[in-house]
């Protein structure tokens, strides 16, 4: 199993590229299963959950083909220019998303709101993914039987069809819901009739599927608002669209030049879409600010200053931003609380970066983190993807030597994360076996 290692106190200096986003390119390719023609999607990253969505779709009988090796980036850390991958659901030869694949990646259930819609049945596992507290399907399931499914758990398999197709409906959603709206987003676009979906959620990666469906031929109005509106067509199309930049890996890059007293630019990335880490960021004494080709990241002074900081739905700070952050204010100067509104569980790296010297102190949802002059290297455990790179922080600040074991999660999101770092000036090395 591979594990990263890291000497720390080195600050970084140079350019990253910003891949594209993970949770942007997932229900983009469950979108393919809408058309039998064929989805070119550009900038997509090459993680796990890429691989393994790949793999579920050509299991349901989609044809992929890749053009271009994505090794044009002029920048000596590499990048995805030219990559392209075609994905043509012309005939679709299976309805079941098993369960080996199922439980390695939460958004495999976004292929079954498009294949209700098309085939008229489905058969997911109910997933798996990350540890990090209940992600409930349910709200999925009800939407869609609002939109005429009918719906049986079985067996650890989510049983779905729909005898008399999909029908238009008012959808409220009782909690803001990132997957919930891309599954239904993309089921309503061929029910019959207008669909209507309130407390829909309206982060950046919605807004890209939004772009893309209406590519496609669908008749979406409300994007980026919390009430969208899906007027269904009888079929769509395909289209050729660019993955939008990961914010998540930009805010991620962002702390690690904060953490280390370097300066980087991000490069193909923008700034509007990580404005609420900006604004934390900028508030514990980090300057970003625009330029040509990103956004350029520094630290100003000595240390950074704790803050205080709350995860919410978008446009609020990210929960996925939680664990990088936290690492970042575990060397702060004065103390720092951080409240977890999200997911359950997600401090999972707290014992971790405790460890590593961190002072930090979990009360039900918040964490008080007292920051200190200087972590020093341990061993230490990845839990989940986010955890993961948030030690990997930590050690590019800490004395001495740092190992990440379980890096496996960190694959699942984070394309070339040492060579990037490693470009900068960082000592990181990735030890396999």
């Amino acid at each position: 199993m591979d594990r990263i290692r890291i000497r720390g106190g080195r600050p970084l200096n140079g350019a990253i590229r910003i891949g594209g986003a993970k949770n942007a390119a997932l229900p983009l390719m469950a979108a393919s299963l809408l058309t039998d023609e064929t989805l070119a999607l550009g900038n997509l990253p090459h993680v796990a959950d890429i691989a393994t969505m790949g793999e579920l779709l050509v299991q349901l009988g989609v044809g992929v083909s890749m053009n271009g090796a994505g090794d044009g980036a002029p920048l000596a850390n590499g990048g995805n220019e030219g990559r392209v991958l075609g994905l043509t659901a012309e005939a679709l030869a299976n309805r079941t998303a098993p369960y080996d694949l199922v439980r390695k990646m939460r958004a495999s259930v976004l292929v079954l709101g498009p294949l209700l819609a098309r085939a008229g049945r489905a058969r997911v596992s109910l997933p798996g993914g990350c540890a990090i507290g209940p992600r409930p399907v349910d709200i999925h399931l009800r939407a869609l039987e609002q939109l005429g499914a009918e719906i049986d758990l079985r067996d650890g398999y989510i049983e779905a069809s729909a005898p008399n197709g999909l029908h238009g409906a008012q959808i409220a959603f009782p909690s803001v819901s990132v997957g919930a709206t891309e599954n239904l987003m993309m089921a309503a676009s061929l029910a019959v009739g207008e669909t209507t979906l309130t407390n829909a959620a309206r982060e950046p990666e919605i807004q890209d599927l939004g772009k893309c469906l209406s590519a496609m031929g669908a008749r979406i109005e409300g994007i980026g608002t919390d009430t969208i509106r899906v007027a269904g067509v009888a079929r769509l199309r395909g289209a050729e669209h660019q993955v939008l930049p990961d914010r998540i890996e930009t805010g991620t890059y962002a702390v690690a030049a904060a953490i280390t007293g370097g300066d980087v630019e991000l490069v193909e990335t923008e700034m509007g879409l990580i404005e609420a880490v900006a604004e934390k960021l900028h508030d514990a004494g980090v300057e970003m600010t625009p330029t040509a080709r990103g956004v350029r990241v520094r630290r100003a002074g000595n240390r950074v200053s704790g803050i205080d900081l709350v995860t919410e739905p978008y446009p609020g700070y990210p929960t996925d931003m939680q664990a990088q952050m936290m690492a970042l204010m575990a060397i702060a100067e004065g103390a720092s609380l951080i409240t977890e509104t999200i997911f359950e569980n997600r401090f999972m790296h707290v014992p971790e970066l405790s460890r590593m010297g961190a002072n930090i102190t979990v009360h039900g949802g918040s964490a008080m983190v007292r920051g200190v002059p200087v972590l020093t290297g341990a061993p230490v455990m990845a839990t989940d993807l986010r955890a993961s790179v948030s030690l990997l922080l930590a050690g590019l600040a800490a004395r001495d030597e740092t190992v990440v074991n379980r890096v496996y999660h960190l694959d699942r999101g984070y394309e070339r994360v040492e060579e990037k770092l490693a470009a900068c000036g960082a000592d990181i090395e990735r030890i396999r076996g």
